[in-house]
């Protein structure tokens, strides 16, 4: 079982330092391990920094993990963890330097520069934000009050307010340097802190006083005008969340999946999530608005990259030639792919999605259609276009020996919904590796071989039902990875295991020729 092999390569590393062991370790479950931290902090650089400590942590704490533990849920746990401890320790650095830069004066040239950039886009800049955020923003720089009297205003925790005026001040930030404006979330705070306030004349508090209290009987004409303006205004913004408000209940009352939820996620996703990271990503695409996107890639040369597709939503990509692109829009393996020579050489990050951002994980919607509108986009903005045509094409002829086939069992479903698990069983001096495929069809095992030999694999089995089946091969323990044996080991194997055989032959298959449009 995998928990076993896990345990089992644990209980080898603890014992005898096995490099090798951990490595396995490390390649099965790196990905889990990002993925998760990339999802908590959304910081690439973060998220690698995390991956690292867990597998730390890991290392440590092999040799007292107990041994019927699933690594699985540990690893998550312990990202979890040390996400929540990254997260910490940046929102206290932010807090001890942003104290520590309002407890400083400010250099004598640059803050009145900085000021007279900011003044005239403070109020427009302010105005975009959310109620609480504006509040908690005012309370703290424009009346100079603490963190703790911010919390108690707005009846929240001490550190739920300063979340709140971080992210009021980054979303300045980010305002301001839209218009040129560069400058830190501290330096903004401190500014208007130190700037937005002017000492009002002591005779004008006592004149509003006596108009305000007589509902502005006595005061002037212009400002019974910009009393009534005002109040317009005031009235518009209440009638415009009015109007978004029934907009969502019509369309909930009309039976589509929306809710408040979900706008509110595709209003924030809109102005600040970008499917533009250094990996391509599960979790960064199902959470991505729907587009058909191909933009020149952020991260030349960068060996992350990688694509991730699923079939009935769409795929992204990272750092991506035109051919990988071709293949993901033609739904097309490398091996059955064909780049006319004469491509343009550029590599691209692309997004093919037409459905929404996943809201809530059991709702998800499907649009098959993306891989046409993928198609036409490509040959829109790149000029390329890919067609089928049958080639001849050396492969291997996957048949069963004449003795008949035999070790393909009646299936009698996924033990743990588990289709394909690993085999490592470790010898003195090798180790047993290979596959256990449950409820599979032989096409799953096919492709496995296609994978590794890298040639074209055709099925000639026969065998059209699912089946339970096994296939292992033996290598030293020096062995990196899973390689299959060559072919003069490959075939006694597969023949003793499974009654099948590897023939090469030529014969037409079936591929995509990708190539400039005409």
């Amino acid at each position: 079982m995998q928990d076993f092999q896990d345990t089992d390569l644990l209980r080898s590393y603890a014992r005898h330092n096995s490099e090798a062991a951990f490595s396995e370790l490390v390649r099965r479950h790196i990905g889990l391990v990002y993925s998760a931290a990339l999802r908590q902090v959304n910081n690439p650089a973060q998220a690698e920094e995390i991956t690292q400590a867990v597998f730390i942590i890991l290392a440590r704490k092999a040799a007292l993990l107990r041994s019927n533990v699933v690594l699985d849920g540990w690893l998550y746990e312990t990202t979890r963890f040390t996400a929540l401890s990254a997260l910490r320790a940046e929102r206290r650095r932010l807090f001890r330097e942003q104290e520590a830069f309002m407890r400083s004066n400010m250099d004598e040239t640059d803050a009145p520069l900085l000021w007279n950039q900011l003044a005239p886009l403070l109020e427009e800049a302010i105005a975009r934000l959310g109620k609480t955020d504006r509040d908690a923003l005012v309370l703290r720089f424009f009346k100079g009050k603490s963190v703790r009297e911010v919390a108690t205003v707005i009846n929240m925790t001490e550190a739920a307010a300063q979340r709140r005026i971080l992210r009021a001040l980054e979303k300045l930030r980010k305002f301001l340097a839209r218009r040129g404006i560069n400058s830190t979330a501290g330096a903004i705070g401190e500014t208007i802190a130190a700037n937005s306030i002017q000492a009002a004349p002591i005779a004008l508090a006592k004149s509003v006083t006596a108009v305000a209290v007589a509902k502005g009987a006595a005061g002037s004409a212009s400002t019974l005008t910009l009393i009534k303006g005002a109040l317009k205004l005031m009235a518009w913004t209440k009638t415009r969340t009015t109007i978004v408000t029934t907009a969502i209940v019509l369309l909930m009352a009309a039976g589509t999946t929306a809710t408040v939820k979900d706008v509110e996620y595709h209003q924030y996703a809109r102005k600040y999530y970008t499917w533009q990271v250094r990996q391509a990503d599960f979790g960064v695409f199902y959470k991505a608005l729907p587009q058909i996107s191909i933009l020149p890639t952020r991260f030349e040369g960068d060996t992350n990259g990688g694509w991730c597709a699923d079939g009935s939503r769409g795929a992204m990509g990272i750092d991506q030639p035109i051919k990988e692109m071709a293949e993901v829009a033609y739904q097309q393996d490398d091996l059955h792919t064909v780049a006319i020579s004469g491509l343009p050489t550029n590599r691209y990050d692309f997004l093919a999605k037409l459905v929404g951002p996943m809201v809530q994980h059991q709702n998800f919607p499907q649009n098959e259609k993306w891989a046409g509108e993928f198609q036409k986009a490509i040959a829109k903005q790149l000029g390329v276009t890919g067609r089928f045509e049958m080639r001849n094409t050396d492969v291997w002829l996957l048949r069963p020996v004449p003795a008949g086939v035999h070790g393909f069992k009646t299936s009698h479903g996924m033990p743990g919904g588990i289709a394909v698990k690993s085999i490592h069983q470790a010898g003195p001096t090798s180790i047993t590796v290979g596959n256990e495929y449950h409820e599979q069809p032989v096409s799953t095992f096919m492709y496995m071989l296609q994978f590794n030999l890298k040639q074209t694999v055709v099925d000639d089995t026969g065998l059209t039902n699912s089946y339970d089946f096994s296939f292992t091969w033996t290598q030293d323990k020096d062995v990196r990875g899973m390689p299959l044996p060559d072919i003069d080991e490959l075939n006694p194997l597969l023949t003793d295991q499974l009654g099948l055989e590897l023939v090469s032959t030529n014969m037409p298959v079936r591929m995509l020729v990708v190539e400039k449009v005409k």
